[in-house]
């Protein structure tokens, strides 16, 4: 079969981190889309078992066996669902990826309206969550103000309320793969990277099983050190403040330079000097705590440590053996 006669093979890449109750569903999801679209598409699908510890990697290997279009690639640790995320789209190979999460919060049936827009020549198309069940208020809140800022503050696009999961073009997600940065928001970084995109809307559902592993903690660091990552406008911003305080301070020594010259001194000033101090010196701080960010960030990349580590994948001999089991 010739290249021009061909069906276009689409990818399906999956970090999965402790979702041993939602592969066999996952999968089963995904088989039944896959059928559907069979006489137009070929499919494979790029699971990476993300230091899982509970059985994640035994149902996944199941799941291989049982259909040579799934694939598995193992890391050494978890390495959250960024290094995840660009595991297995390093190990993709179609004309077109759909990234999704494991959970089944991004449902495996809106793959066919994402395929009828990249087959309409769009290279990008992007998930836009309208609402997030079974998500708890502080949640929902928290991410309102993380797109709120991080659209203001970000140097490209990052459209309120994206999620991960979307379909993105060989191309684009060759592009991706490219980048040598490895402290990304990997959400801004689509922006960044252009292409013909467009956005699908839908209410994110609750997970299917399995326990979130959301840490407000871990998730804060995450969300600055993605929105420093993807801009330096607090860089930017602190010669303005600079010099807006400066200028504060000149404005105010002089007016009781003058002060003190016509009225004469009424009191020693001492609260004045403190609260001065104090907002001056608080200024000071967080202008550190934000250069102290980037450098820590600077120092990663120049450090040049992967963003993942491979524990195992499959060799060909494998995949040809998975395959000759499933036939």
């Amino acid at each position: 079969m010739s290249n021009l006669d061909r069906k276009p093979l689409i990818s399906v890449a999956i970090p999965a981190y402790n979702e041993s109750a939602n592969i066999e569903q996952l999968a089963t999801r995904l088989r039944k889309v896959f059928d559907n679209l069979g006489q137009d598409y070929e499919f494979e699908v790029v699971i990476c078992e993300n230091g899982s510890v509970d059985d994640t990697e035994d149902k996944i290997r199941a799941e291989v066996a049982r259909d040579s279009r799934f694939k598995m690639i193992q890391l050494s640790r978890n390495f959250y669902m960024e290094g995840g995320m660009m595991a297995a789209l390093s190990r993709v190979t179609g004309d077109a990826c759909v990234i999704m999460s494991a959970d089944l919060q991004d449902p495996p049936e809106l793959i066919p309206q994402m395929l009828e827009l990249w087959k309409s020549g769009l290279d990008h198309v992007y998930s836009v969550i309208t609402y997030r069940h079974g998500e708890s208020k502080f949640r929902r809140v928290a991410a309102e103000i993380f797109y709120w800022l991080i659209d203001k503050v970000s140097d490209t696009p990052v459209p309120r309320n994206a999620s991960d999961f979307r379909l993105v073009d060989r191309q684009m997600y060759e592009a991706f793969n490219a980048l040598p940065e490895r402290n990304r928001m990997v959400r801004a970084t689509w922006g960044w990277l252009g292409f013909r995109s467009t956005a699908i809307q839908y209410e994110r559902p609750a997970r299917a099983g399995g326990k979130s592993t959301f840490n407000p903690i871990a998730t804060a660091g995450f969300a600055i050190r993605g929105i420093l990552a993807s801009s330096l406008s607090p860089l930017k911003l602190m010669p303005i403040l600079g010099g807006v305080f400066s200028m504060l301070s000149f404005l105010g020594a002089a007016i009781i330079s003058i002060r003190a010259f016509v009225f004469g001194v009424p009191f020693p000033g001492w609260g004045t000097l403190v609260c001065l101090n104090l907002l001056l010196f608080g200024f000071l701080f967080l202008g550190l705590s934000i250069v102290a960010e980037y450098v820590g960030m600077t120092f990663a990349e120049v450090r040049g440590r992967p963003a993942y580590i491979v524990r195992c994948e499959p060799s060909p001999s494998s995949s040809g053996s998975a395959a000759a089991e499933s036939n």
